[in-house]
């Protein structure tokens, strides 16, 4: 072979290894973007995301929960999934969207004690049973909290619908009807459902029941639905939250002298110059 031969394969190699390079770490980039579009869109998660029963506080929930899908597996009603990137949900964790599938309450719960962390804790369920015994019971689930709509809730316009007081499995517990005159016809009534917070287990059957296209009834994750008072209210009747008050000074001492506001309200010359 020729020098010239030699130089022009030379060469050759080295624009495809030049290519090899370029094209490597064009992948490596791409990777490393996917990588951190992945870790943004963790760090982005939406709060608005409904959990399985027994799960933990959301913040920490999605530091104890690692992604196997035990749960979702042992979902009888494949209500439960595992989001993707695309859910604006974090990666990998277990959610289910009611209106679709709702969690359809079963009595054994066993989406719950496959959970190998405990981000599904069955203590939270726990109850007393008639033998003593402490069992899971599923209606003391916090998945959320259902809230109606009045503007969208034809049964608010006195249209004669109780689609969620109906489907809901703790009948006339965690939700009952109010019934007002309707003083528009003077002769029908308004059956208004009412949502019991302290009851609702947050299943979303009342939403995935609900006749309206967009539904009038939502369950909506706890923080969301209830809000947050602030810490410095203080339930005077309830002995635990009043603890809080316990070594926290008050200074209650006022100044008397009150020279400075009289000298204020004296000082009115102007107003009475024309």
């Amino acid at each position: 072979m020729s020098e010239e031969d030699k130089t022009e394969n030379s060469n050759a190699t080295s624009r495809k290894d030049a290519l090899k390079t370029m094209f490597m770490g064009a992948g490596y980039l791409a990777l490393g973007g996917m990588v951190w579009g992945g870790y943004v869109n963790d760090v982005k998660a939406e709060e608005f995301v409904l959990r399985p029963p027994g799960a933990i506080k959301e913040s920490e929930f999605v530091k104890a929960c690692i992604k196997c899908g035990l749960c979702v597996e042992a979902c009888p009603y494949d209500t439960l999934k595992l989001s993707t990137p695309k859910d604006n949900k974090v990666t990998g964790t277990p959610y289910f969207e009611a209106r679709e599938t709702p969690c359809y309450m079963c009595t054994d719960i066993p989406c719950v004690p496959v959970c190998p962390t405990e981000a599904l804790n069955q203590k939270s369920l726990f109850a007393l049973a008639d033998d003593n015994t402490k069992k899971m019971d599923v209606n003391k689930s916090k998945m959320g909290l259902a809230v109606v709509n009045k503007e969208s809730c034809i049964a608010f316009w006195g249209v004669q619908c109780d689609a969620c007081y109906r489907a809901c499995p703790l009948l006339d517990e965690a939700i009952t009807i109010e019934y007002d005159k309707n003083e528009r016809t003077g002769k029908h009534a308004f059956l208004k459902p009412v949502v019991n917070a302290e009851i609702c287990t947050g299943c979303g059957i009342c939403e995935h029941a609900c006749v309206t296209e967009i539904p009038a009834i939502k369950v909506l994750p706890l923080s969301i639905a209830t809000g947050k008072v602030g810490e410095h209210y203080i339930k005077g009747w309830d002995k635990n939250d009043e603890k809080r008050l316990e070594g926290i000074v008050v200074d209650t001492e006022t100044d008397d002298d009150n020279s400075g506001a009289i000298d204020y309200l004296n000082d009115s010359d102007d107003l009475f110059n024309d």
